[in-house]
Formats: structure tokens, C-alpha cells, sequence
């Protein structure tokens, strides 16, 4: 037969341990409620400071969450303390045993490129709007997001590279310098006159528009073949993509037409442009105005 004093004895018990369990739950709660709010807060206040710094705004972004992350899982640890005083972190570690690893490995990627976008922000290889070379994207900088780096390309395509690539591999910034250097070769007939036709082409490179005068343009023999002369014109331009190009264009079609008029043939097989990043401060600039080499 049901024994009903033995049941009520179990439910009075129990009802007297969760009286007695109740302050610490209700502290547990409030702990946790306070830290949530602290964590809000702090979260603000970086938002805050990332509104009037907007060069650094993702970066402050990520920041403000890490904060507010960081600030709640100490909330967290805390309440679960005061409610259960038996708790620690070596308590912690047993019950996620295992499966924190698979958790970690299961979200090794996200960590990774959440860890080289802190890292892209802070050293700032480049920035929003610059223009870069990554592999075989070529492109505009839209964004540097704490995963993934934004880039558009000159056909007005998006790409989106995981940091972690950008981090771990060469990247060519086109404009972190203000200019870059611009060459070309060109084969004329081993019969013509060099002389003449590297004045010819310094002639056309000073005059073009967009050709800077400081550095100044020069032009070099680079090879001599069997019935050729190579020479190598090489002028300086603004480092943005549309401004090296069309100087570019300006240029070689000014060589074209200028040669030609001068009775200089130009033959064999047209050589692609090379358009070369470089620093350039006072001192080399002052090196190179005197003798044009760049």
C-alpha cells in the first residue's frame, strides 16, 4: 500500500532545500542580470568611441563585443558560484571535457579569421579604399569585417576573402605610396638612331598629362637583338588604377605617333606594361630628379 507520510515527508524535504536554495538562486539571477548589464554598457561606450573614430570603427566594433562577451561569461561564472558553492572551473573543464575539443575544431575557421581580422585592423596593412592585389583578385578595399575583407574588383564584381589568407599571404597594395612607377618596353630597328629615339620618347613622356616631372621620366636600352633595340620608357603617375592607366594610355599612344613621325620604325612584338609600386620620399626623390632613374 502507497505509504502518503512517506511521500509528504520526501515533498516537505525537498520543499525545504529549495527554500534554502532560494536566496542563493535569486542572488545567482541578480549577479547575472548585472553583468549582462555591465556588458551592455561597456559595449555602448566602445560604440561610442568607434562613432567619432570612424577610420578604426570595425576594429572598436569587434572590440565592444569581445568586451561585452567576455564581461558575461565571468557574469556567468560568478552566479554559478553563488548559486552553487561547490562549483569551480575544475568542476567546468569535466563537464565540457570532450566537447569543448570537438567544439574548438568544429569552429577552428571562425576563430582563425576572427583572430587575423583583430590583427588586419590593428596593423592596417591597408585600408578601406585602398586598392590591392591578392592572388588573382585585383581590386577596391569596401570593407575589412572581423571575418572576411570585402573587395571589388575593377569589373564590379565582389569578392570576399577569409582574413585568414590575407593575413598569411602576400598581399600587393597599389596605393600605399601617393605615386608608382609606370614602364614599357619598345623595339626599334636595329638601324635607327637610339639617341634620337629616347629623346624622342622623353620629349612625348614630359608633355603627356598626368606624367609627373618629379620623379623624373627616363628612358633606357634594355637590350640589343639581332635586328631590334629594346628601350624601356619608364615614368612616374598617380598610384590609383584609373590615373596609372589612363597616363599609360596618354603615353603610348604619344610614343606611338611621335616615333613614327621622327622616321623611327618601331618593330616586333609589343611588350605588356609593368606598373611597379615604390615608396618615394624627399631624399630619393631628390636623388632621381638629377639623372632620371628611378
Amino acid at each position: 500500500m502507497f505509504d502518503v507520510s512517506q511521500a509528504w515527508t520526501t515533498i516537505q524535504r525537498l520543499g525545504n532545500s529549495f527554500i534554502t536554495m532560494l536566496p542563493r538562486f535569486i542572488l545567482a539571477v541578480l549577479l547575472a542580470w548585472a553583468f549582462t548589464f555591465v556588458g551592455r554598457l561597456a559595449r555602448r561606450l566602445v560604440e561610442r568611441g568607434a562613432a567619432q573614430r570612424r577610420e578604426q570603427r570595425t576594429l572598436q566594433l569587434a572590440l565592444g563585443r569581445l568586451v561585452q562577451a567576455a564581461i558575461v561569461v565571468i557574469g556567468l561564472l560568478v552566479a554559478a558560484t553563488a548559486a552553487f558553492p561547490t562549483f569551480t572551473m575544475g568542476n567546468l573543464g569535466g563537464t565540457l571535457g570532450v566537447g569543448g575539443v570537438a567544439v574548438g575544431f568544429a569552429f577552428k575557421d571562425i576563430f582563425q579569421n576572427f583572430l587575423a581580422g583583430i590583427l588586419l585592423l590593428l596593423t592596417k596593412p591597408f585600408n578601406v579604399g585602398d586598392q590591392i592585389i591578392f592572388k588573382d583578385f585585383e581590386g577596391t578595399v569596401e570593407d575589412i569585417q572581423t571575418r572576411a575583407t570585402y573587395l571589388k574588383t575593377y569589373d564590379g564584381r565582389r569578392v570576399v576573402i577569409p582574413n585568414s589568407d590575407l593575413y598569411m599571404n602576400a598581399v600587393t597594395v597599389n596605393t600605399a605610396f601617393p605615386i608608382r612607377r609606370v614602364e614599357h618596353d619598345v623595339s626599334i630597328a636595329i638601324e635607327d638612331d637610339v639617341e634620337q629615339a629616347k629623346r624622342s620618347m622623353m620629349r612625348v613622356m614630359n608633355g603627356v598629362d598626368g606624367v609627373l616631372r618629379d620623379p623624373a621620366a627616363d628612358v633606357l636600352v634594355v637590350g640589343i637583338g639581332d635586328s631590334t633595340v629594346s628601350l624601356r620608357a619608364r615614368w612616374w603617375a598617380e598610384s590609383r588604377v584609373p590615373d596609372a592607366l589612363i597616363a599609360q594610355d596618354r603615353v603610348l599612344a604619344a610614343i606611338k605617333s611621335q616615333l613614327q613621325a621622327d622616321g623611327i620604325h618601331i618593330s616586333g612584338p609589343a611588350d605588356s606594361s609593368t606598373i611597379a609600386t615604390a615608396p618615394v620620399n624627399a631624399t630619393e626623390t631628390e636623388g632621381t630628379s638629377s639623372d632620371g632613374s628611378g
